[in-house]
């Protein structure tokens, strides 16, 4: 005979350990170590490291103080980016392929320390040079919408976004050669038709400060990056995404610092200080694809045309930039920065190189989703550091509509790449 045990309450099961706030976010396997340090690819870093002097010297001496500091606020941002590969192309396509939010947090990084520096720097007025600070907006519409959709789509496609493709470019490779062509092309073309979407439908900018002050204003836009930064820890904790992969690095934090990769989180600091150096010493946030319709409208007047006769080129401020020496461009100056910069932290990274044999699929993806960044950028205003990073930073609610819009935009990008042969992360892969 067996005596049934006492009734009573199930015991309870095990409360689910939580996630410290700063832990990091779960991946389905630990992130693969990094590879060790190539060596210094010394002619590739002889040649950018002499350019850069030489470009410097220039500069300084036949424009002027302003100008030399810009490039060399440039020169940073490239090697900070390329240390870091801080990009926009694969964090949304890591967030939104498998939910892998970690780029998407160092965008809030980002964006919340440039918050900061630029409410401090707008809102005492301080500008070097003669310089008067101001924020960044832009109105709110068809163009905007319609633009960053179309350049999320074109960035999918050309494997980089406005600043990932001048480090990209900077650091060899050279299918993104081909996007920085297209990125010209379209932003030209958007230049020379600005009559057909000039009049499109667009509310005026909406700019926090001016309705709560730049303490509100920066109290409101930092809430708004915490929340982001923990739906997409939400989110990856449920999806449980594969890690980011490992890029060349070295174990000792000098020859890191100076050779190997960087924090996202460090590298989403040191451009926010770089770029509050822009700001500062231009009185404009940090830009990139102005610099691209004024390249290629040079190069078309070289020809024998005459974008001087454009509506776009007839624009106050536009026409002085036309008129102007290209090494006197604050936008041209730190995107040719970069460049440089990028070149010089990947030869003394080992990495330089440059890439033969690009497949002609690969290569059309390239030089289209340039074209339509280009087109893009000029409908919304800008791109992702001139209209996102910069207009959330403002406290402007374009920024937050351009982020919006770029993220829906990646999601039909995604759809597109394997029709050029191109791959999105997949859950079961082992890095994303």
């Amino acid at each position: 005979m067996t005596t049934a045990s006492p009734a009573g309450p199930s015991p309870a099961a095990p409360p689910r350990p939580s996630t410290p706030l700063f832990a990091p976010s779960p991946t389905s396997s630990a992130r693969p170590e990094a590879p060790p340090l190539p060596p210094v690819r010394r002619t590739p870093l002889a040649v950018s490291g002499l350019l850069a002097v030489a470009l410097t010297a220039y500069v300084w001496s036949a424009h002027g103080a302003k100008p030399g500091v810009l490039l060399l606020l440039g020169l940073g941002l490239g090697l900070a980016l390329f240390h870091s590969r801080f990009g926009f192309t694969s964090a949304w396509r890591q967030l939104v392929a498998v939910g892998n939010g970690t780029g998407l947090r160092a965008h809030a990084l980002l964006l919340g320390t440039t918050a900061t520096l630029f409410a401090l720097v707008i809102g005492t007025e301080s500008g070097l040079f003669g310089s008067q600070p101001a924020p960044s907006a832009g109105p709110i519409g068809v163009g905007l919408f319609a633009g960053s959709a179309l350049f999320a789509i074109g960035m999918q496609l050309g494997g980089a976004c406005a600043s990932g493709t001048l480090f990209a470019v900077g650091s060899g490779q050279t299918s993104i050669v081909l996007t920085l062509g297209g990125f010209v092309a379209g932003a030209t073309l958007a230049a020379w038709q600005f009559d057909l979407w000039k009049d499109l439908p667009a509310w005026e900018p909406v700019v926090l400060s001016e309705h709560l002050g730049w303490f509100g204003s920066w109290a409101v836009t930092v809430a708004a990056l915490l929340l982001v930064v923990l739906v997409s820890r939400r989110i990856q904790a449920r999806r449980n995404p594969p890690p980011l992969g490992a890029v060349p690095s070295a174990r000792r934090a000098v020859v890191r610092a100076v050779r190997g990769s960087w924090p996202l989180a460090v590298g989403a600091l040191a451009l926010a200080l770089l770029g509050a150096g822009v700001l500062l010493v231009s009185g404009g946030a940090w830009g990139v694809t102005s610099a691209f319709s004024l390249w290629g409208s040079e190069l078309v007047g070289a020809l024998g045309g005459h974008p001087e006769n454009w509506t776009w080129w007839q624009r106050p401020g536009n026409a002085e930039m036309l008129a102007g020496p290209v090494f006197a461009d604050k936008t041209s100056l730190t995107d040719i920065g970069i460049m440089i910069g990028a070149a010089v932290a990947a030869s003394l990274g080992g990495t330089w190189a440059l890439h033969r044999g690009i497949p002609w699929r690969t290569a059309v993806a390239a030089v289209l989703g340039g074209v339509l960044m280009g087109i893009g950028a000029r409908l919304a205003g800008g791109c992702n550091i001139g209209a996102y990073l910069a207009g959330i930073a403002s406290g402007s609610l374009s920024g937050w509509l351009w982020g919006a819009f770029a993220l829906a935009g990646t999601w039909v990008g995604l759809k597109l790449r394997p029709l050029f042969g191109l791959g999105n992360p997949k859950p079961g892969d082992g890095v994303c």
